[in-house]
């Protein structure tokens, strides 16, 4: 599977953005979705994550509360909403789908990436 996102850019603290990752395939709809993130001089750490169904999200204790990630199977689109960011928000942010995982918060969990899109907050 083939993921591309979107939605990146520059966005005032405080404000919203909203991401997106369009998938190719038929098969999106089987796979467990998440997005990480990596900021510079950082590891890559995850964001949130969503199983095939869309019925069950995982967070990051650092965006719980303010992110919200979904999934339209129909469109084959997995989104991540971004609500009061903050300075610490900025990164690359990556999409990724996986065939399986047990928590969906590890990297290795995941079997494709896409190329990653900037989201910075200005403060």
């Amino acid at each position: 599977v083939q993921l591309v996102e979107s939605g990146g850019g520059l966005v005032q603290a405080g404000g919203s953005l909203r991401l997106s990752c369009a998938a190719s395939g038929r098969t999106f709809s089987s796979y467990h979705m998440g997005w990480f993130r990596q900021a510079p001089g950082k590891e890559r750490e995850f964001v949130a994550a969503v199983r095939w169904s869309g019925g069950t999200t995982y967070y990051a204790d650092s965006v719980k509360g303010r992110f919200t990630i979904s999934r339209d199977n129909a469109k084959n689109t997995v989104y991540l909403q971004m609500n009061s960011v903050k300075p610490e928000d900025t990164a690359v942010y990556y999409c990724a789908a996986a065939n399986s995982y047990t928590s969906g918060r590890h990297r290795h969990e995941y079997d494709y990436w896409g190329q990653g899109t900037q989201v910075t907050v200005s403060s």
